[in-house]
C-alpha cells in the first residue's frame, strides 16, 4: 500500500482584504472578528478601492494567495491587482451577489478556504476587458446597468433591496438603439433592453443570464435581449434562475474571440457590478488565462498545482 503524501505548504499566510461594509453588516462584523482573532493567516480592512489597491502593492511580495472578504466589487478590485502576475485569488463571500464566489464553489467559511489554500490548487482563468477595464463576471448596458447604478445611490444593502430596486427599474425600463460589430463586422443594428458581455455565468444570486459561459474557453458570450411584452417578466424571471434565459425566442446568445464593438445611445454601463458611464462606444476583448483563481472543491473545473515553495 503506498504512503499518502502529505499537502503542500503555502510559504506565507494568506492575506485576507476585509470590505467592511459589504453585505449584511452584522454578518460582516461578526466574519471580520473571526478573521482578526485567527494566526494562521493575515486580515487588513479596506475602506476604499484606493486602500485595497494601497494593501496589495505593500504586501504583494509577502504573500502568495490574497483574499478577497467582500462582494463582486471587492473581488475585481483585488483581481485586478493580481492579473498577469503568479499570485492566487481566493473569496471569503460578504457581498449582496457574490456572482464571482458562487461561480467558483467559494462559500463563507474560513476553515473551508484555509483547507483549499493548504491543497495547493489553482485554475488560470480568462478576463474581459471592457474599454480598457477588467471583467471578470459580466458587463453590460440596459436593466442590469441601470440598477447598479440606482443601487449604488441607495444605502440599503443585501438580496431585498436589490429585487426592489429591479422591479421598479423594469417597470421603466424602454428600449434604446445598439449596433455591434464583431471582429470588424456588423451583425446587428437594432433596438434592445439588454446588452450583457460574459465571462461566467451569472449576475449573482444564481441569476443565470449566460448558462454556457464557462471563465477558461477563450470565448466572449454576448447576451441581447430584444423589447417583449411586460407581461412576460414572470417569465424570465424564471428562466434567468432556471439557467433557461437563452431559450426564449426574445434573446440571441452569440459566443466570439474576436473584438466586439457596442455602440449604443445608453451610456449608462455596468462592470462587475459597478457603475460606470461611457462615451457610448464600448470596445469588449479577451484576455485567456490571465489570472489565477484557488480551486475549491465545489468548483469543477480542471486544477492546476501551483508551487509556493519550501
Amino acid at each position: 500500500m503506498g504512503m499518502k503524501m502529505p499537502a503542500p505548504e503555502y510559504r506565507s499566510k494568506p492575506l485576507f482584504i476585509i470590505n467592511p461594509d459589504s453585505g449584511v453588516t452584522p454578518v460582516n462584523y461578526i466574519v471580520s472578528l473571526g478573521l482578526d482573532l485567527r494566526r494562521d493567516l493575515d486580515a487588513v480592512k479596506s475602506l476604499s478601492k484606493f486602500d485595497t489597491e494601497t494593501i496589495i502593492n505593500q504586501n504583494f511580495n509577502k504573500h502568495d494567495v490574497f483574499i478577497a472578504a467582500g462582494g463582486d466589487g471587492t473581488v475585481h478590485t483585488v483581481a485586478t491587482k493580481l492579473v498577469d502576475s503568479d499570485k492566487i485569488l481566493g473569496v471569503l463571500p460578504l457581498g449582496s451577489g457574490n456572482g464571482f464566489a458562487r461561480e467558483f464553489g467559494f462559500k463563507m467559511n474560513v476553515n473551508a478556504l484555509m483547507s483549499n489554500i493548504r491543497k495547493a490548487e489553482e485554475m488560470p482563468i480568462d478576463v474581459i476587458e471592457v474599454n480598457g477595464q477588467m471583467c471578470l463576471n459580466v458587463a453590460g448596458i440596459g436593466l442590469d446597468s441601470f440598477v447598479a447604478h440606482s443601487f449604488n445611490d441607495i444605502k440599503l444593502r443585501g438580496f431585498f433591496p436589490y429585487i426592489w430596486l429591479t422591479l421598479k427599474t423594469f417597470i421603466q425600463l424602454r428600449p434604446f438603439p445598439v449596433t455591434i460589430w464583431c471582429g470588424g463586422e456588423k451583425i446587428l443594428s437594432e433596438d434592445l433592453f439588454v446588452v450583457t458581455v460574459a465571462n461566467t455565468r451569472q449576475f449573482g444570486n444564481n441569476a443565470f443570464i449566460a448558462p454556457d459561459a464557462r471563465p477558461n474557453d477563450g470565448i466572449i458570450d454576448l447576451v441581447l435581449i430584444k423589447p417583449f411584452p411586460k407581461i412576460f417578466g414572470p417569465v424570465f424571471v424564471v428562466r434567468l434562475f432556471t439557467k433557461r434565459i437563452n431559450k426564449s425566442k426574445y434573446v440571441k446568445h452569440i459566443k466570439t474571440d474576436k473584438e466586439i464593438i457596442i455602440e449604443a445611445k445608453e451610456t449608462r454601463m455596468h462592470i462587475d457590478g459597478e457603475p460606470v458611464n461611457s462615451d457610448g462606444r464600448v470596445v469588449v476583448r479577451i484576455k485567456r488565462g490571465v489570472l489565477k483563481v484557488l480551486k475549491t472543491s465545489r468548483n469543477k473545473f480542471i486544477p492546476h498545482k501551483f508551487i509556493t515553495g519550501s
